[in-house]
């Protein structure tokens, strides 16, 4: 085999692997908490840890699902610099938080994991992406609302910091929208579950 698709088939297999962590399933459980995947709107990311009202489990989740995406990076640039690879690397990551092989391909939406790329990508625009969220999200209580509205801005804030990665950044909105059809419905029949703050149960 070349040397270059060994390359590439090493960083798909390592970042997909990577990706399939499932974070919030594996926390939650260690805490004795309820399975996450039964509860809320049955989605293994933070913001349905954060419907648990362990606030610091939600926290390591969204930790460590953004560091995924960095580190998938990371290393496939430790290997190869070039922009098919850090490609590979992301939507490989990306893939593998949204189908984890672990638990029946039935994972998360790839937000914090989209994002943890963005910051090896963009450390600016991670952290815009990032203020655009948190203040759609406090002010509509709607994560999924703010994700999109956050996404859509990053092909845009891509070119203004003349990144080269503008397309990765366009794929990567792309699929945001995709895992959030189902949000997208709800939102525009108004049926959509908010964000709770307040809620302390520690079950």
């Amino acid at each position: 085999m070349p040397l270059i698709e060994s390359q590439i088939l090493e960083v798909l297999l390592f970042s997909y692997l990577l990706g399939s962590f499932p974070s919030g399933v594996v926390f939650t459980k260690i805490a004795g908490s309820t399975d996450i995947r039964k509860m809320g709107s049955g989605n293994i990311g933070a913001t349905n840890v954060l419907r648990t009202g362990n606030k610091f489990l939600a926290l390591l989740t969204l930790i460590s699902d953004l560091g995924k995406g960095l580190l998938a990076i990371k290393m496939a640039n430790l290997i190869d610099p070039s922009m098919n690879i850090t490609l590979v690397a992301s939507l490989s990551c990306l893939a593998g938080h949204i189908f984890p092989i672990w638990i029946k391909f039935k994972g998360g939406k790839g937000v914090a994991t989209a994002i943890g790329i963005l910051f090896a990508l963009s450390w600016q625009t991670a952290l815009i992406v990032i203020a655009i969220w948190s203040i759609i999200a406090a002010i509509s209580r709607y994560s999924s609302l703010a994700a999109l509205t956050a996404f859509t801005t990053a092909p845009l804030l891509m070119t203004i910091f003349e990144n080269k990665f503008q397309f990765l950044a366009f794929c990567l909105t792309i699929i945001i929208w995709i895992t959030h059809k189902k949000n997208i419905k709800s939102l525009l029949k108004g049926q959509e579950t908010k964000i709770n703050l307040r809620k302390n149960k520690t079950n």
